[in-house]
């Protein structure tokens, strides 16, 4: 069959409709960045030379090579003549850039996960006092997500004691399209936090108003596409960072996490009762460290029963189910590992785990979503 160069150059901008921006979430050409297409005959017959120019919507976007091997693809791959890609990157114009992102922030225009219809299911992380492993458990939790196929995102709501950014190993910052920002993506999860930006580090002292509006910015400013799901890692007890969440994201399912001893499990109760004051339902409790095995044998360090006392309560004080979803083990694994700036629950390729802690989480996983 012999093509002409126009029809190869409509086919190949046909075929660059099905490559996806990574960050974005849309086909190249809606996006505009595809400036154009040349296909020029070579010397054999049935044969030319396809240059592809690319605009990218900044410039050193790290992942360019993504796209421009996924361009490749589409190219040579291409049945009707035999096609050499050739690919120019450039980035777009200033006007061009401030046109697009002008184009997303008008049809998302405010937080995208209240929206009548949104697919995303959403999961706040509590606990009512800290060191429970609160962010390990959200950490592990949206790698196992992301693992089993859901698009992830997580947003590190502890504006004062950020780790997500530790947990998943991540040193660099968003990307910022004039004032858009892309989320980092990680071990497949799409990852924002206070501790991604500059100055971090220092001590922050936010209340009120101003620590609801840095959830807003997260929600509204951050270009997050449509994720199955959402999980929030809340800072510890029933502050002002629980009732946000709770007003902007009245969807929200509360995810308790606490530990076997009292002193953890009726602090825990509390969190789950801001159930009581804000439209959000509490899905279930965690129970962490719930012992350690050596040498064939379960020892409670730190006693038992905890997760299904805050269980028993929360299901009498709010007047429905509240499961204990799931009872996992002290770890050393977990703690190192995570440390290292990898999900515990994957392997070193990011495969989900088919043994003890990948297969506690991949229940949870599986039990939160109902399946």
């Amino acid at each position: 069959m012999t093509v002409t160069p126009r029809k190869i150059e409509a086919d190949i901008y046909d075929r660059l409709s099905r490559v996806i921006d990574p960050e974005l979430g849309r086909s190249v050409t809606d996006l505009g960045m595809i400036a154009a297409i040349h296909a020029d005959p070579a010397v054999a017959p049935d044969a030319y030379d396809v240059t592809v120019q690319v605009e990218l919507t900044v410039e050193g976007c790290p992942l360019s090579e993504t796209i421009t091997n996924q361009i490749n693809g589409a190219v040579a791959s291409y049945p009707d003549a035999t096609l050499t890609p050739h690919i120019e990157v450039t980035s777009m114009s200033r006007d061009k850039l401030a046109d697009l992102v002008a184009d997303l922030k008008a049809e998302r225009k405010q937080n995208p996960f209240t929206k009548p219809g949104v697919k995303t299911r959403i999961f706040a992380i509590a606990s009512g006092k800290g060191g429970v492993g609160k962010s390990s458990v959200t950490a592990n939790l949206a790698a196992t997500f992301a693992a089993l196929g859901y698009d992830t995102a997580a947003i590190d709501a502890d504006i004062y004691g950020f780790s997500l950014p530790k947990l998943f190993g991540v040193r660099t910052q968003p990307t910022n399209l004039n004032g858009m920002l892309m989320p980092v993506t990680a071990w497949g999860v799409k990852l924002i936090s206070i501790g991604m930006f500059a100055g971090a580090d220092r001590a922050i002292l936010w209340r009120g108003p101003r620590l609801q509006r840095s959830l807003e910015q997260f929600l509204s400013d951050v270009w997050w596409g449509e994720p199955d799901v959402l999980l929030l890692d809340l800072a510890p007890g029933t502050g002002d960072m629980a009732i946000s969440v709770a007003q902007a994201l009245p969807n929200a399912e509360l995810v308790v996490v606490t530990t076997p001893q009292p002193s953890a499990s009726d602090v825990a109760v509390r969190s789950g009762l801001v159930a009581l004051q804000v439209p959000m339902k509490v899905r279930g409790v965690v129970e962490n460290m719930s012992w350690y095995e050596h040498k064939g044998e379960k020892l409670r360090i730190f006693g038992e029963g905890g997760g299904r006392r805050v269980s028993e309560q929360l299901t009498d004080a709010l007047g429905y189910e509240v499961p204990l979803m799931a009872q996992l083990p002290l770890e050393p694994e977990l703690r190192e590992t995570g440390e290292a700036g990898r999900p515990a629950v994957l392997d070193k390729d990011g495969a989900l785990r088919t043994d003890g802690i990948g297969r506690e989480f991949r229940t949870l996983a599986e039990r939160l979503m109902g399946v």
